[in-house]
């Protein structure tokens, strides 16, 4: 948890409606010839379901490759977290999409 000062990229996303915003913060490391995430770190300001995702997210997505880390699904993590109540579902979207946004800047920034 923290804001990543190294960061190769990061992912904010926000939902205007409950006033979630989340930081999704990624380190890549290239290995024979894969782009791994060597580490991940978030800064969440939000609920305690939030956080909660956003952790999870970070669970899922260390040492995967980019490929494999933007498969993680927004079911992914709410199963990870043994289900989230359908109110707090939108947090799993958050996370899954903060996680996606950051390797894709990551991405636009190696072209």
């Amino acid at each position: 948890m923290g804001e990543m000062k190294d960061a190769d990229a990061i992912g904010e996303v926000g939902n205007p409606v409950c006033g979630d915003l989340m930081y999704i913060y990624i380190k890549v490391e290239e290995k024979n010839g894969a782009e791994i995430i060597k580490d991940i770190s978030f800064q969440t300001f939000g609920c305690a379901a939030a956080i909660a995702t956003s952790s999870m997210i970070t669970e899922l997505a260390k040492g995967k490759t980019l490929d494999d880390a933007m498969k993680i699904s927004r079911s992914d993590v709410a199963n990870s977290l043994d289900g989230l109540p359908p109110i707090k579902l939108h947090c799993s979207n958050l996370a899954a999409d903060g996680l996606q946004y950051a390797i894709k800047k990551y991405r636009e920034s190696k072209k």
